[in-house]
């Protein structure tokens, strides 16, 4: 039985899905008017990105079993291991936590596809 919810893990994906839909600035020094840019300006990736600070918040105030079992589910939908060995990914995963998760798993260019195929192979466990 996980930590996580359901809810908790869905709402992660859509909001990682947003964070991943990101790319660079191209133009440092937007209009005032975001529609002058076609609305462009909000799928850029800026220092002050509320995205960003939203998954922030939300990672932060998990408690540690429910952001060990995050890493540990990106791990398996990585591919790092499979449903089978899910202990063995949360002993890991436990090992490895620190003040950092929500760095750590916003660094995977893919959190939203690994959180969604780890999800789909423990339920297919």
């Amino acid at each position: 039985m996980l930590a996580l919810t359901s809810e908790k893990v869905a709402s992660l994906i859509l909001k990682a899905r947003e964070f991943d839909a990101k790319v660079e600035v191209d133009d440092p020094d937007p209009g005032s008017n975001a529609s002058d840019d076609g609305m462009l300006s909000v799928l850029e990736d800026y220092a002050d990105d509320p995205t960003f600070e939203e998954l922030v918040s939300f990672l932060d105030s998990l408690n540690e079993d429910e952001q060990v079992e995050l890493v540990a589910l990106a791990w398996l939908g990585r591919g790092d291991d499979s449903a089978e060995d899910w202990d063995d990914l949360m002993a890991e995963a436990r090992r490895a936590h620190n003040d950092h998760t929500a760095t750590y798993l916003l660094g995977m260019p893919l959190l939203s596809d690994y959180l969604e195929e780890g999800r789909a192979k423990l339920e297919e466990s």
